[in-house]
């Protein structure tokens, strides 16, 4: 056996107090893991900021949410939302949670005219706030609150987002009332007289529509219709019926409204079943177990249509198609729906 040199005898002796060393700081550090990685998985990919905004020209509040991007690149896309009759600007974020943690931002316009103040008060007034809510001055202040909104953020937030944000690629988008909303930012427009009442922002270069309604009163959709300019994304169900106190508009109108868009760049999807609210935040409405997935796949469609919108990628939406096949309406439940009346 050869001699152990005594420095090397030392550096020996010295391993087991490393060792256990070692095996102190681990201990120390192994609880703190799971710890560490559930905050690491609790950390949102997207950033929530709340603006409280005043048109001054209008004297009228516009209040929003931005859902941001946190790993915002130097080219940000942007869908400026609007909610339904009764909503605000923290309704929709799977939406906007979504799209932000793949690279969309996402800023939800809330109307003070037509938001949830509509189910506070006297609920014997409901009726009334609700018509009001629905006249056409809400229309027109509605459309006008995008713009405005739109305006705000490419200009006058913090350069931060402003600079940021990719002027090609902005979309307008909305559900039901606020679908008409995102038609009228597009193109839509309505004669009154001897001139039209149009409020078309060309700064929107593509939108998302769903559960539009028909333009209330208006019964020549094509010449309401026939300016919209740029490609559109309809999205129903075919259960997807709005009742309120004076007013019923079915599914049928939906395929109407995709009918008479003129722009030949639109796609429509229909879902099987479902409710007209179970596009909001609201859950089990429209079915407990397909809510959450149509949830699951507009969001992703969405994404699927701008894929293929702005980047040209034209096999993004067969993709959604062939993953979500099962719970889309089939093509005899599509004509027996488009012939229904409403």
């Amino acid at each position: 056996m050869q001699p152990t040199h005594p420095a090397a005898s030392s550096r020996l002796l010295d391993l087991p107090r490393r060792r256990f060393g070692s095996a102190l700081l681990l201990a120390g550090v192994l609880p703190l893991l799971p710890r560490f990685a559930k905050a690491q998985a609790l950390t949102p990919a997207y950033r929530e900021i709340d603006f409280d905004w005043v048109d001054s020209r209008r004297d009228r509040a516009v209040p929003a949410r931005l859902y941001w991007p946190r790993a915002a690149g130097a080219s940000v896309p942007l869908v400026v939302f609007s909610h339904g009759i009764g909503g605000s600007r923290r309704g929709y974020s799977y939406l906007g949670k979504h799209w932000a943690s793949h690279g969309y931002a996402s800023l939800h316009v809330q109307h003070v005219g037509s938001d949830s103040a509509v189910w506070g008060g006297n609920p014997l007034a409901m009726v009334s706030r609700l018509q009001a809510a629905a006249q056409e001055s809400e229309a027109i202040a509605r459309v006008k609150d995008l713009t405005f909104a739109l305006d705000q953020v490419l200009e006058l937030t913090p350069e931060v987002f402003s600079a940021a944000i990719d002027r090609r690629r902005i979309v307008a988008a909305g559900h039901s009332y606020g679908a008409n909303s995102t038609l009228l930012a597009i193109g839509a427009r309505v004669e009154r007289g001897d001139h039209w009442l149009a409020f078309r922002d060309p700064r929107f270069t593509t939108a998302m529509v769903i559960s539009a309604p028909p333009f209330y009163g208006e019964h020549d959709l094509a010449a309401v219709l026939g300016q919209v300019a740029v490609p559109t994304l309809h999205v129903t169900a075919t259960d997807d019926v709005i009742q309120i106190p004076g007013y019923r508009s079915g599914a049928a109108d939906r395929i109407a409204v995709f009918d008479a868009v003129a722009d030949p760049r639109k796609t429509l999807v229909v879902y099987e079943g479902g409710s007209h609210s179970m596009f909001t935040d609201r859950a089990g409405t429209g079915g407990i177990s397909l809510n959450p997935l149509v949830k699951t796949a507009t969001k992703e469609l969405a994404l699927a249509f701008f894929s293929r919108t702005f980047d040209g990628d034209a096999q993004a939406m067969a993709r959604w198609g062939d993953t979500w096949k099962a719970i889309l309406a089939k093509p005899p439940a599509l004509a027996a729906l488009a012939a229904r009346p409403t």
